[in-house]
């Protein structure tokens, strides 16, 4: 035998014996199936202690009476049978203060191939932006129930059984609103009579769940329930199949062994065949989503709608994105790819993450098209463009400078949004590039998260994702991204990103200048973290009176928090809302990134 046959083989063992170990070490056989949590009696799958994580899909912590459910945290007041009745954290108290936050809390849980939840008694709103001035053609008065609160404007339907928004009929809602969903006191039924809408609410909500009978299966088996992001559809997940890896490897190992042979013929076929495969891939895709995937456009259209590609926006490595209107006369942004990469991941990972979003934050997906090798995304327009050309001081002319409290607001919203993709939406969404260049902004300055060709989605329970290669811009990826040591890549990763992102806000200037005047200020983060250190003034640029210093000062500390070298010193951006909106006098300086220290 070579040593090219000799290498393939050593690789063949060396994978077989590694997929024996992990399969012993994940299997269902050392978990509990029955366990005691107090008050609560005797609680078994698809209930799980923090300690097994694997052993379930419903977390709860029995001392402190909690559970968490896709990334949120309840009470647990009391269990019958199949239903639990929930308290929602400090709603209670946001209820009594008439407080606009009230509508920052959302209890919509996703329907999954594993596990399907009813909450009774609850109230469907679309929550939108005030300033919008379409809302008033979109919504009609005799029909639908509004309430202003701040910032927001909410909707609701009164003719409707317990108040269920027939969301479908208005989709795509304006792209200035998003749904949520809250409880309301089990012998009530939203009205239209003029008490408040908070009197209409409650902090407490009777929830119940049917676990699938595949889902049931595959756990007794010793397998764990999870779904394809892509497609939504079950699978059961069983890693203690050695066997089944035994003839995967050995298939492998021939096919390797094949590779010696280099027959044209051969690779010509595999070259076609692969990309049959890539086709069916992204068919099968759209077609799971079926009614839920943006309006299909074919390459026709799509040049009609840009005038045969005539007003360039800008051009990236991806491809070029030009100004469009649709037959209604709406303004687009049409984003034309290049070509496909891999097994054309980008634009999947892009449809996919969009489709199943719906916030104020996050840019909409108008449509798309998919024909043959061309391939494009529709996106709503947005006059403004993106953040970067607005922030660094080296910007054209005829650009405005922003004041800080359009900027504080701009970074309030990529906050909303990024916690939105974290935990607000059915499946927990990782952007990976977050940067001012995919920051949009409207008109109103109201800011966009775009550009998900690198995002990654994962089931929220995850803590942890598994990832090849990098993904990002430099300047931005958070350090465990690159070194792994460091930690696990994970959504803490995105908090990263924002923090440098803010950074570059604050200071109108790369976080890394060469060219500036002193050593000591090479490092922007570095040179922020002495002056705060030291309680020493910002020197930022157009803080014009104390209620500016304080915005500005918020933004440093919780950047300074965000870009913590080790990811679980991050906040997560939950935390960061919180942070934002809070009292700057509650802050605490952050360590110092060691990775930066001197």
């Amino acid at each position: 035998m070579d040593l090219v046959s000799l290498f393939f083989a050593f690789i063949f063992f060396h994978l077989l014996c590694f997929d024996s170990a992990h399969g012993q070490t994940t299997s269902h056989s050392s978990c509990t199936k029955k366990f005691d949590c107090g008050m609560l009696g005797s609680l078994s799958f698809p209930f799980y202690k923090s300690s097994e994580p694997d052993c379930g899909l419903w977390k709860v912590d029995c001392d402190n009476r909690l559970t968490e459910l896709e990334g949120m945290k309840f009470e647990i007041l009391e269990k019958d049978g199949a239903s639990m009745r929930l308290k929602v954290p400090i709603l209670g108290d946001l209820l009594k203060n008439n407080s606009c936050q009230t509508f920052d809390k959302d209890i919509t849980l996703p329907f999954t191939p594993s596990i399907s939840y009813t909450v009774d008694n609850h109230l469907t709103l679309l929550k939108c932006n005030s300033s919008d001035k379409t809302l008033g053609k979109v919504f009609d008065s005799k029909i639908h129930q509004s309430y202003a609160c701040g910032s927001i404007i909410l909707y609701y339907n009164t003719s409707n059984k317990a108040g269920d928004y027939p969301v479908l009929d208005y989709f795509p809602f304006p792209s200035s609103c998003s749904v949520i969903r809250l409880p309301v006191p089990q012998s009530s039924v939203p009205t239209s009579n003029n008490s408040g809408l908070f009197d209409q609410l409650s902090d407490r909500f009777m929830l119940s769940w049917t676990v699938s009978e595949q889902c049931k299966q595959c756990y007794y088996r010793g397998g764990m329930c999870q779904a394809n992001t892509a497609t939504d559809e079950f699978y059961c997940h069983n890693t203690n199949k050695v066997a089944g890896s035994i003839f995967t490897y050995i298939g492998i190992f021939i096919l390797l062994s094949c590779f010696k042979i280099k027959i044209s013929w051969h690779k010509c076929l595999s070259f076609w065949e692969s990309k049959a495969e890539d086709h069916r891939k992204i068919e099968a895709f759209l077609s799971n989503h079926g009614s839920y995937a943006p309006k299909r456009y074919n390459y026709s259209e799509v040049k009609k709608i840009t005038s045969f590609f005539k007003n360039k926006l800008g051009q990236g490595g991806y491809g070029n994105v030009y100004k469009g209107s649709l037959c209604n006369g709406s303004h687009v942004a049409v984003k034309v790819l290049n070509g496909l990469k891999g097994n054309g991941e980008d634009f999947i990972n892009e449809v996919a993450s969009i489709s199943k979003t719906s916030h104020v934050n996050i840019v909409s997906l108008v449509g798309f098209c998919f024909e043959g090798c061309k391939r494009a995304l529709i996106y709503e327009f947005m006059p403004n463009g993106s953040l970067e050309k607005f922030i660094y001081e080296e910007r054209s002319e005829n650009v405005r400078q922003l004041g800080w409290p359009i900027l504080y607001k701009i970074g309030l919203g990529i906050a909303r949004g990024l916690e939105y993709l974290h935990r607000g939406c059915t499946t927990r969404i990782l952007h990976f590039d977050i940067k001012p260049h995919n920051i949009l902004l409207d008109e109103d300055f109201c800011p966009k998260i775009s550009d998900f060709g690198l995002a990654k989605l994962c089931v929220k329970k995850e803590s942890i994702v598994s990832m090849l290669g990098a993904r990002g811009t430099i300047g931005y990826i958070a350090p465990e991204i690159v070194c792994r040591n460091l930690g696990g890549v994970s959504h803490k990763s995105d908090v990263y990103s924002y923090g440098m992102m803010v950074l570059e806000m604050v200071g109108g200037r790369k976080n890394v200048d060469a060219g500036a005047d002193r050593t000591s200020e090479i490092y922007f983060p570095h040179w922020l973290y002495r002056r705060i250190e030291q309680d020493e003034e910002l020197q930022l640029i157009g803080i014009m009176n104390e209620e500016e210093k304080e915005y500005a000062k918020k933004m440093v500390m919780v950047s300074l928090c965000c870009i913590q070298t080790d990811p679980s010193n991050r906040p997560s951006m939950t935390k960061v809302v919180e942070m934002l909106e809070g009292n700057l006098d509650s802050m605490q300086i952050p360590p110092k990134p060691y990775l930066y220290s001197s």
